[in-house]
């Protein structure tokens, strides 16, 4: 039977998934195999494993620092918002259907068997689970059913970690607020409480530490300083919206309010002299060297918001001149018509942007698989992306085919590889048999592709990078890059190192151990 310990934060953004993924960097290198899990997350960066499952890439990430290949057992109900008040709701890797945030909180407790059969499913293999909550635990109008935090640690009998977050302010109100809000079986389970994210002079902060011991009676097993890592951490990916200076090569990313899967550029934020912007405004938008059109949970609805606030005007006009890349449902905008004859999004037919030969029809069945392969001969401004790898994974709605190969709308035939003056199919042959994907449209500037994290392996990033900068008859110094998976596993490393440095681990082990009888 795994060991088991649990990370819960006094909020969101606590830094509750780093936590995470350090203990997970630091027990696979004291030679322990070890997974993460997290029964419930919400979250529109999604990933798809091996199996064709879908699962939060926040667990995916910690997957990555443990070492291990991401499985859907890591993370059993992700729920995908798709409005204000309602969420798609994944379970176990497939979609159960569309719920509204009332009607899902009179569910949820019908999906315990399935979070046990999942945690189960990773005991097999794994010496250490590391469980991350969600939120905070003392929500005192969500106690009731509770799947994700205290529920979870009195299911799974796990000892708990709360962390608080220095850096926003008030860690002592944050953690002593949250002890007495937990019932007294509940605040037992804590054994140890993380003040994270912390600048400046520990000494400074130790008269703090004893009062918060004297008055919540649970020791204080770290102080874990604020580091400057480049993780995909899910509570983090807010902050990089906030970026606004423009590098050598500038990138700007349209971030419309159902942005999904924005993760797919984390990769070209690593290169040194190159710019990524997240842009919502006609005044923001600039003189980008390449525009992105990113995934969304609503394509109709993103597209008209585009439209109305004159973006998609200002990007069609960009187009002459401009490198526009869509993918997913920015790739379904960039085509002439959207259409949703099964409502699995707003329903009828929409006008795309016209700047793909291309038409999508959304289905009802979600496409959940990974790619890959090499890019067939492509001609325009990404001519040399021929002849590349390419390794992602598609996660969508639809069904997008060149306009010119639709005989009617219950028989379309498939494309063919052309290069006439409308624009040409991008054919994807797999490495493993040999069959060809039809996996994008191009025409000109402006591309389109259903797949996700395609820069992120072998050498397409910097392949675009020398493309753009080479457009612009600039020079980039990329003598020293290296690959994005080496870099990730070297911030991974960083990670445990802080981590390591700062908490107390043999107080932790000591959790673990006791735990286990």
């Amino acid at each position: 039977m795994a060991k088991v310990i649990m990370v819960q934060g006094t909020m969101s953004n606590a830094g509750k998934s780093l936590i995470v993924a350090g203990l997970c960097r630091i027990f696979k290198q004291d030679g322990y195999r070890v997974a993460p899990f997290k029964s419930q997350n919400m979250a529109l960066n999604s990933f798809i494993t091996k199996e064709g499952l879908e699962m939060g890439r926040a667990q995916v990430m910690q997957a990555e620092a443990a070492g291990v290949e991401p499985v859907a057992a890591m993370n059993p109900i992700l729920l995908k918002p798709t409005t204000h008040v309602g969420s798609q709701v994944i379970v176990n890797g497939e979609v159960l259907g569309n719920m509204s945030a009332r009607d899902y909180f009179a569910y949820k407790k019908q999906l315990i068997p399935e979070i046990k059969k999942a945690f189960r499913e990773l005991e097999k293999d794994n010496d250490i689970i590391v469980i991350e909550g969600a939120g905070s635990p003392a929500e005192i109008n969500l106690r009731e059913n509770d799947i994700v935090n205290m529920g979870l640690a009195e299911l799974l009998d796990a000892p708990v970690l709360l962390v608080g977050d220095i850096d926003r302010g008030g860690v002592f109100a944050q953690l002593l607020g949250t002890l007495m809000l937990l019932e007294k079986t509940e605040k037992e389970r804590v054994k140890g409480l993380i003040i994270n994210k912390f600048r400046g002079d520990k000494t400074i902060l130790d008269p703090g530490v004893v009062m918060l011991e004297e008055r919540g009676h649970v020791p204080v097993v770290g102080v874990v300083p604020y580091m400057e890592l480049s993780i995909d951490d899910e509570d983090s990916l807010s902050s990089r919206f906030d970026r606004r200076e423009e590098g050598l090569i500038d990138i700007a990313v349209i971030r419309y309010p159902r942005i999904s899967n924005f993760t797919d550029l984390s990769v070209l934020e690593q290169i040194g002299q190159v710019s990524v912007r997240y842009v919502d405004s006609v005044r923001d938008l600039h003189h980008p060297d390449m525009i992105v059109l990113p995934g969304s949970k609503n394509t109709m609805a993103d597209l008209k918001w585009m439209r109305e606030n004159g973006l998609e005007a200002l990007i069609k006009k960009k187009a002459q001149d401009t490198i526009v890349f869509g993918i997913c449902g920015g790739y379904q905008m960039l085509g002439e018509t959207i259409r949703d004859p099964y409502q699995v999004e707003n329903g009828g037919s929409m006008k795309g942007m016209g700047l793909l030969p291309a038409v999508t029809e959304l289905k009802q069945e979600k496409t959940r698989t990974q790619v890959t392969g090499t890019f067939g001969e492509i001609s325009g401004a990404l001519s040399g992306f021929s002849g590349k790898s390419v390794r992602g994974y598609e996660i969508h709605m639809g069904s997008t085919v060149d306009s010119e190969s639709i005989v009617d709308s219950e028989n379309v035939r498939q494309p063919e590889s052309r290069s006439d003056k409308k624009g040409y199919v991008c054919r994807i042959q797999n490495e493993a048999d040999g069959s060809v994907k039809y996996d994008g449209i191009f025409s000109g500037n402006v591309y389109g592709t259903y797949v996700h994290g395609i820069f992120d392996e072998g050498t397409l990033a910097e392949t675009l990078v020398g493309i753009l900068a080479a457009r612009k008859g600039v020079v980039l110094d990329t003598g020293q890059m290296i690959s994005y998976g080496q870099f990730k596993q070297m911030q991974y490393d960083k990670l445990a190192d802080g981590v390591r440095k700062s908490m107390d681990m043999e107080a932790v082990y000591a959790m673990l151990r006791e735990a286990a009888i």
